[in-house]
């Protein structure tokens, strides 16, 4: 089967198996989405969104932000993990934003990724959720591990996997196909026991029973 109509066919069969999916994070502005997308770096969605609720309750919009101590964030997002390293980048990217964009979260991924603790994963799902802008693909862990496992690239390399992704699904598609992924990696596809005979992409998966 050719990539592209392997890559169609995963597509296909993921929407009609996830047809409402959504990112999980819970925000309410583009800039409490890029601050939840930078504490989500090495922790679960579920606890990121335990951590902002509290958190964007007191303190929610980029002004709050700037005016917190590395303290007082520290103390708020502790249970995310490397919370030093998290609470220094968002402070500097509330400050960064303020001083240099007028306050507003930039809407291209050149400017983003000029920003704190921003990657292009972080940038792509800020550009997608938050301004439904497709400008490449969010790849984090578990469209690594799927994309590989079903044949759709051959790098562990995130940027050489989204740019291999990027040309085997259409760009309506880019945001909706990573989605698709997470979701099924955490349902099905999971890293150490993927339930292959529950999986409906098992008869065009490379990996299928294999792992």
């Amino acid at each position: 089967m050719e990539p592209k109509e392997k890559a169609a066919l995963v597509l296909q069969k993921l929407k009609k198996l996830y047809p409402r999916v959504k990112t999980a994070l819970n925000y309410s502005s583009p800039w409490q989405l890029l601050a939840a997308t930078i504490l989500s770096a090495q922790c679960t969605d579920k606890r990121v969104n335990i951590v902002t609720k509290t958190l964007f309750a007191k303190s929610p919009g980029i002004d709050d932000f700037a005016s917190l101590s590395q303290m007082e964030l520290e103390k708020e997002i502790r249970s995310t993990g490397f919370y030093r390293a998290k609470a220094k980048n968002i402070l500097a990217t509330a400050k960064k934003i303020k001083q240099e964009f007028g306050g507003m979260v930039p809407r291209t991924m050149e400017e983003l990724v000029t920003l704190h603790g921003v990657g292009r994963k972080t940038a792509n799902i800020v550009l997608s959720a938050g301004f439904g802008k497709n400008e490449g693909m969010a790849v984090d862990t578990h469209v690594k591990r799927l994309s590989y496992r079903i044949g759709l690239t051959r790098h562990t390399d995130p940027v050489k996997i989204e740019k291999d992704l990027t040309a085997l699904i259409p760009r309506r598609d880019w945001d909706k196909f990573s989605l698709l992924l997470i979701q099924h990696g955490r349902e099905v596809c999971t890293a150490r026991r993927p339930n292959c005979a529950a999986c409906v992409l098992n008869k065009v998966c490379d990996s299928a029973f294999r792992v």
